[in-house]
């Protein structure tokens, strides 16, 4: 496993990460034990990063994952939750609920301290609430030392330039725009770099696009993204590949993308990730992958409130 810093954070993390999301059963019902066991893999094959949030099947993930993490020293592994969203619509930002948040996760996890908290999905809340109680309430918390870096999350790229151009941030968690469809986020790296901020890059496979998997139902992608991606897969089987190989092996070789999370909860699945990210990468097979891709490359899909979707200075002017 391959290793590299987190912004200023001075945290060296794997450049695969564990995104505990199916724990909570959120893909298909996950028995605990089963669970349990790929999280231990994970750790045993070099994964030291893990991210979670209350979101996640309603508490279930942090739970199981806190059950998961009883027996392993906490100096094996950085440990990354999420607060301000707990429900399929249910947002709140607000002070008292962020730090209440914090400390109900840490009681879950079994833990006294938080590596990383996240603002999750900002962009369903209101960006005075956010600013003005939500960035402080994690500053806060960093200060009391219940956490040792905080930041966002969000689909939309304009969120974190928002937000960047008010405050600082230690880390943020941006997902399906650093993959084969989509390589928006390296627009985002200039600027991270002058903040000195983390970036967490999340779903490789684009939230279930690039595998030889049914898309779910709910995946918000429109028909032409979801065609384009199936006829990429169907053109990987042919060559008797695996897309989900390449996606991982692409969003973790970049070496300007510190980490890239994958969620699974089968060990096997979780192992073979790992390999393939160990795995030189056929360089002919993603040439013709991303010329497939080419005509959706960089679409994607609304989310959150029309507020958000326009990057804003400190006095609110368009960027």
């Amino acid at each position: 496993m391959k290793y590299r810093k987190l912004g200023n954070t001075g945290l060296d993390v794997s450049v695969l990460s564990y995104g505990a999301s199916s724990l909570g059963s959120v893909f298909r019902d996950v028995p605990k034990e089963e669970g349990i066991r790929t999280v231990h893999t994970a750790l045993d094959m070099g994964i030291n990063l893990i991210d979670v949030s209350p979101y996640y099947g309603l508490t279930k993930a942090e739970t199981v994952l806190g059950e998961a993490l009883q027996t392993v020293p906490r100096d094996r592994y950085i440990l990354s939750t999420k607060a301000g969203r707990y429900g399929q619509d249910e947002f709140d930002f607000s002070r008292e609920r962020i730090i209440r948040s914090a400390e109900e996760s840490m009681g879950r996890l079994g833990t006294d301290y938080l590596d990383i908290l996240l603002l999750h999905d900002i962009e369903f809340g209101s960006l005075a609430q956010v600013m003005e109680e939500g960035i402080p309430a994690l500053e806060e918390l960093k200060q009391s030392g219940k956490i040792r870096y905080y930041g966002v999350t969000g689909l939309p790229l304009p969120i974190f330039e928002t937000v960047l151009s008010r405050t600082a941030l230690d880390v943020i968690l941006s997902y399906c725009h650093y993959s084969l469809n989509d390589t928006t986020l390296l627009q985002l790296l200039p600027l991270l770099e002058s903040r000195g901020t983390g970036l967490i890059n999340a779903s490789p496979i684009s939230m279930g696009l690039l595998s030889n998997r049914k898309v779910p139902d709910w995946h918000p992608a429109s028909a032409e993204i979801q065609a384009a991606c199936q006829r990429a897969a169907e053109y990987c089987r042919d060559k008797g590949e695996d897309i989900a190989k390449l996606a991982v092996q692409f969003s973790t070789a970049n070496e300007q993308i510190p980490t890239t999370l994958v969620s699974t909860a089968t060990p096997e699945n979780i192992r073979n990730n790992i390999r393939w990210t160990d795995e030189p990468m056929d360089e002919q097979l993603l040439a013709e992958v991303r010329d497939i891709l080419k005509p959706i490359d960089g679409a994607t899909w609304p989310s959150g409130l029309p507020e958000w979707n326009v990057a804003q200075g400190r006095n609110g002017e368009r960027l």
